[in-house]
């Protein structure tokens, strides 16, 4: 069978593109334009003042913390007591993506399960983050995640709380000294796997990320554990810890064992605006109910209902586009990041192989991704372009043959002020090998993404 579908109005996906791409750029070329010999940064200076750092050791939400992997070990303000900071996340999102595919129709119960669901251009709905942080002592800090809102849950949810420790609660020159390069974290968190976490959108806030849509195997979960770190001279090394599931369980003790995992890297200027950042991660998981790390944004994707079939929710399916390996039993994962910035221009890499298996399985299976972006940064950081490639590769249960997806990511972008960003982007994704009895098989989505961010 095939299908093949055009936004709802009739107007190609490359006019939708085109106009939203003039948008994005003649917008802050305009505003200089009216303000004659100042800036446009002077004019944000003047009008938009993001709201003042207040706790320690942290990653602003906003722009203030583009090219911030893990939270800093500066203090970044001093300590002057208690403090409780309230923050938030939103994004909305205009799709305009048509799709295919060729696979054979197959139908149950009356249904035909392999033709597409018929989708259209329109505006998706909006999802949103509440951060609630406190600094309770010098160096000490907790944090509180929750989803307001998003694709896969419309009602509110917490995501993490962790206790970031970065200093002694106790006067001890010893601990004092330990805790100027150790950093703990404890409690319930986005686990430290790889470096792309830091760069994706993580439901309402889509700041970080340069592009629209996330990798097509999104390594991203919270787990309960414990992270240790050692940081000195751009060096960083971290051990940990977990339940290894999303959820903290006392039942079936027998099936489940704790996840380990590890970082190694550094993160230096070697020369004058030259920043070099190159890390190796790993995590393994021999036993478990439910391990998600691949499976763990409950968000879901950007991509709204691609590939899926006319039975689709947007909540149900809420992971349309991506790749989902099913590594729930044991995963044995690791990943290389290399991150480059010269000037204005960002490079940042993804390696990354993952094996395991679900719990009727009798064997391991294992997949490969690779990805690569480049990204150029200019007007102080306001105005960006980027490319990505990402490509996937690897066996699912129940197929006796590898399969492939293929993902193109340009994008364009303006940093209104500090809170505010808009951004758009042309994606392009083709699935390959897929069996003919599969959904998937000569599938292909492609157009245009706008996403407006709004983050504090």
């Amino acid at each position: 069978m095939y299908a093949d579908q055009r936004n709802a109005s009739g107007v190609p996906v490359r006019a939708l593109l085109a106009l939203a791409l003039a948008f994005a750029v003649s917008s802050p070329v305009m505003a200089m334009e009216a303000a004659g010999s100042d800036t446009l940064q002077q004019q944000q200076v003047g009008r938009a003042n993001p709201q003042p750092l207040e706790l320690q050791h942290f990653r602003a939400n906003d722009a203030r913390g583009l090219g911030v992997f893990e939270p800093p070990k500066e203090e970044g303000v001093p300590y002057t007591g208690f403090k409780l900071h309230w923050g938030g996340s939103f994004t909305q999102q205009f799709q305009a993506l048509r799709h295919r595919n060729t696979a054979d129709s197959s139908v149950v119960a009356g249904t035909d399960v392999n033709e597409l669901i018929v989708i259209g251009s329109g505006f998706n709905n909006a999802v949103a983050n509440l951060y609630l942080g406190a600094q309770l002592a010098r160096g000490i800090r907790v944090e509180l995640t929750s989803y307001l809102s998003s694709r896969h849950h419309n009602e509110t949810w917490v995501k993490d709380g962790y206790l970031l420790i970065d200093g002694s609660p106790f006067e001890n020159q010893r601990l004092d000294d330990l805790m100027k390069v150790m950093t703990l974290r404890v409690g319930h968190f986005e686990i430290n796997y790889g470096d792309q976490h830091f760069r994706r959108s993580d439901n309402g806030n889509a700041m970080f990320n340069p592009f629209v849509g996330n990798l097509i195997m999104d390594a991203f979960t919270t787990e309960i554990g414990a992270e240790a770190y050692f940081r000195k001279s751009g060096m960083l090394a971290m051990v940990g810890m977990t339940g290894g599931e999303i959820r903290g369980q006392v039942g079936r003790p027998q099936d489940r064992s704790p996840s380990k995992l590890g970082k190694l890297g550094f993160d230096r200027e070697v020369a004058p605006q030259v920043r070099v950042r190159l890390t190796g991660s790993f995590y393994r998981s021999t036993k478990s109910i439910n391990n998600t790390l691949y499976s763990g944004s409950r968000a879901g994707s950007r991509y709204y209902d691609v590939l899926e079939n006319t039975k689709s929710t947007e909540s149900a399916q809420a992971w349309s586009g991506d790749l989902q390996p099913g590594f729930r039993n044991r995963v044995n994962a690791w990943v290389v990041n290399p991150f480059v910035k010269v000037r204005m221009v960002e490079l940042f890499g993804n390696i990354e192989q993952a094996k395991g298996r679900a719990v009727t399985e009798a064997a391991d299976r294992t997949w490969h991704q690779y990805s690569g972006d480049a990204v150029v940064r200019f007007l102080e950081d306001q105005l960006f372009v980027g490319g990505r490639y990402n490509t996937a590769k690897g066996r699912l249960a129940g197929m006796s043959r590898d399969v492939r997806i293929d993902r193109k990511q340009v994008s364009t972008g303006w940093f209104v002020t500090k809170n505010l960003m808009a951004k758009t982007e042309y994606v392009s994704q083709v699935y390959r090998d897929f069996p003919a009895s599969d959904i998937r098989n000569g599938g292909k989505f492609s157009g245009a993404m706008v996403e407006a961010v709004v983050s504090f």
